[in-house]
């Protein structure tokens, strides 16, 4: 079972203000003159999203505190599962995973534009990319995604040529550096039992360390 969906954290202005270190009038400031992005409550407050708060701080050369990052790695949504590939094999894919992981949101991206464009907008908690679709450096997509919290640090799956494995082997058209970092391995045609055991370890060491 996966975890919990995506934690959506909302600020005030006032605790924009105090995790900037200024007052809570120069914050509304940021807000009304289009610094930050912001929507209003029924009461007239407002309220500011954790992403918008991340751009604002990284736009700004400010350095958020740890509570932010947490917050903001938080925001994964562990019920969706994002498939990156071609669209013929996106298909595929998403049939045979999607019936075989039925508590998950199957979404999908056929290029690498739309690949960063769903990690950043969905925030998925899986990942699983064809190392066939090219374009970018995997190895460093992948430690964008694992190691900024405001993509949320999902898994990452890789598929590739040969070798369903734990992310000690690699394929011939794959290099060593395309697969560091990477959770899982997995080879063409995907073995379905071996991919659900796989993704229940997975859920359960994503449990752990939540709750660490």
């Amino acid at each position: 079972m996966a975890k919990g969906g995506r934690r959506v954290r909302i600020f005030s202005a006032l605790e924009v203000a105090n995790i900037c270190g200024v007052v809570n009038q120069t914050a509304i400031n940021w807000i009304r003159n289009g610094h930050l992005n912001a929507f209003t409550t029924p009461g007239g407050q407002y309220r500011i999203y954790a992403k918008d708060l991340a751009a604002f701080l990284d736009k700004r050369g400010m350095s958020a505190s740890g509570e932010v990052l947490q917050l903001l790695m938080e925001n994964a949504d562990w019920n969706t599962f994002l498939i990156g590939a071609s669209q013929s094999l996106n298909d595929n894919l998403k049939a045979e995973i999607g019936g075989l992981l039925s508590e998950y949101v199957i979404i999908q991206a056929f290029d690498w534009f739309e690949i960063g464009r769903k990690c950043t907008e969905e925030k998925p908690g899986f990942v699983l990319l064809d190392t066939g679709l090219l374009g970018v450096d995997i190895s460093k997509f992948i430690h964008t995604v694992k190691e900024d919290p405001f993509f949320g640090k999902p898994n990452v799956l890789l598929l590739t040529d040969s070798g369903f494995d734990n992310g000690n082997n690699q394929d011939k058209g794959t290099s060593s550096m395309e697969l560091k970092g990477a959770d899982l391995l997995l080879s063409r045609p995907i073995d379905l039992n071996k991919f659900e055991a796989a993704m229940r370890t997975l859920e359960r060491q994503s449990d752990t360390t939540s709750l660490a």
